[in-house]
């Protein structure tokens, strides 16, 4: 166990620190568990069963077991892996493939799927909580009772977890997480070090709510080795949150709009029940937040609002506070090092400030966009050494301060969700009775954006329903990333090229501009 929670459980053996559902792990308990853990992954890397890559994947819903066994990777100088819990098994089997992951930690909702993922990758351990009889799968408590106690060696090198991310390819593509969220270092003490002066860290109790293959949930869970005590929540609900805010006092945590939303939705009498007082860092992250929506928050938890605008594969490039958003409402805020926010134009010349235009951000490292094993999708990602862009359209003011307008990317981001049409697409063309398909995001109330499909049938006269197009799909691809709603049309807009320009037509759908045949109701 780290020093820092090492002593918190040396001088508090018996207090809380880590929460799940009510479930309360001592600091003594903790320590126990990450000994463990990284004591049986270590023997596990010396024995050549964590392959070259020494990564391990975690596919499992928020929980207790589900931070440790992240961490307990961490302290074992492996790379781990999150696998998003709503993956099919051949989705989840394509990721621990491709990613060389040799050992699988999975929860009691994904364990089938899990094992089933396994056996398609190749990968012979599958170790998994609350499970029951489930055949392969090696039960948790028992793999951790035969650890070792003792703490896990100083000199073990950290190793970036690396996620994966949707494509236009329809593959998802890996990205390490990069050094502005990575404390990094040469050996476990540097980087623990390093962690223990991030920004969260100087702070008391850490709230998760959102789940943790998203990097910011991913990276909050990691205070624990920092000695903050956490408590994680199995999936976000609006009263739940409050609630354990008003219990643990709990003073930081990473939301996305869609969060928000969902809270101040609340009737008044709920929301009142529960004291907010206590937080004092609020991030947030995953799309940009309605400006009706943040002021609202802001009046109610008060100036504790962080904006982190950017992305998994570079972290944050722009940064505001509540005060300085108050004045500058909209706003994303400024690029923070080592990013430059600039606008330019097809020739990726910049262009004055206040003129809209694809938003670019250069890296003083040079680093940019990186996927290890893509490197022509990493040359892709940027058009510059260290050039990339986001897929947002938006201008820069006078001072310095980014505003996104618009998106020109494919990308939709539903409930701080990044969701790419063209998986649904290259599915949704195989099916029989579709001719043609273009799928796009359009505004929601409640998700920010709702993914919707636009279908051209083969025969008209016995066109496909919703229903039909639901089965095909959900067979294939995680429901997430299927559209909301189908419509029938004649016509995508396609070029002479016969490509469709997204914008071009969403703006045309919204306009009414679009024939439509025949209106599949709504999922």
């Amino acid at each position: 166990m780290p020093r820092f929670a090492q002593e918190r459980a040396a001088a508090d053996p018996t207090g809380f620190a880590l929460v799940d559902d009510g479930r309360e792990l001592t600091w003594s308990e903790v320590n126990d568990a990450l000994n463990r853990c990284a004591n049986k992954l270590l023997d596990a890397a010396r024995s050549g069963d964590l392959g070259v890559a020494h990564r391990i994947a975690v596919f499992a819903e928020n929980s207790a077991e589900t931070a440790l066994a992240h961490l307990g990777g961490l302290l074992a100088g492996a790379s781990s892996v999150p696998v998003n819990f709503h993956l099919t098994a051949s989705e989840a089997a394509y990721i621990l493939s491709d990613s060389q992951s040799r050992v699988l930690f999975v929860g009691p909702e994904t364990a089938e799927r899990g094992v089933a993922a396994a056996q398609e990758a190749g990968v012979d351990v599958v170790i998994g909580w609350g499970c029951g009889d489930i055949e392969g799968v090696i039960e948790w408590d028992a793999w951790l009772a035969s650890g070792r106690t003792t703490h896990p060696p100083d000199d073990v090198v950290p190793r970036p977890n690396l996620l994966y991310t949707s494509g236009t390819t329809g593959l998802p593509k890996g990205t390490e997480l990069p050094p502005t969220m990575f404390a990094g270092g040469n050996n476990m003490v540097e980087h623990l070090d390093a962690l223990a002066q991030g920004g969260f860290s100087g702070f008391g109790t850490h709230l998760v709510v959102g789940p943790m293959y998203h990097t910011g949930p991913l990276s909050g869970m990691r205070l624990l080795c920092a000695g903050v005590p956490s408590v994680i929540l199995s999936k976000f609900d609006a009263e739940a949150t409050l609630a354990a805010i008003d219990k643990y006092q709990t003073e930081t945590s990473v939301m996305v709009p869609t969060h928000f939303v969902r809270l101040l939705a609340l009737p008044d009498d709920v929301k009142a029940k529960y004291d907010v007082s206590s937080m004092k860092l609020l991030a947030h992250t995953g799309a940009k937040c309605p400006v009706d929506v943040k002021a609202e928050m802001i009046k109610w938890f008060g100036p504790v609002f962080n904006d982190a605008y950017g992305a998994t594969e570079v972290g944050t490039v722009c940064s505001i506070a509540s005060l300085e958003w108050l004045d500058h409402q909209g706003s994303v805020g400024r690029s923070v090092d080592p990013f430059t926010a600039m606008i330019l134009d097809d020739d990726l010349r910049e262009l004055p400030a206040n003129t809209e235009g694809p938003l670019y951000f250069r890296d003083a490292t040079g680093r940019g966009i990186v996927y290890p094993n893509d490197p022509d999708k990493t040359a892709a990602s940027n058009p510059q050494p260290g050039l990339f862009t986001l897929g947002e359209i938006g201008y820069i003011d006078s001072d310095g301060y980014v505003y996104i307008t618009d998106r020109f990317s494919d990308m939709v981001v539903s409930g701080g969700v990044n969701i790419y049409p063209a998986e649904a697409e290259q599915l949704l063309i195989e099916h029989p009775d579709v001719a043609d398909v273009g799928c796009f995001g359009v505004p929601h109330a409640d998700m920010g954006e709702q993914l919707v499909g636009l279908v051209i049938p083969t025969d008209p006269a016995r066109p496909p329903t919703a229903a039909d197009l639901s089965l095909w799909l959900g067979e294939r691809l995680s429901r997430f990333k299927c559209p909301r709603e189908y419509h029938l049309v004649d016509d995508l807009l396609r070029s002479t090229m016969g490509k469709i320009n997204k914008r071009k037509l969403r703006d045309a759908w919204l306009a009414g501009d679009i024939h439509e045949l025949e209106v599949i109701p709504q999922l």
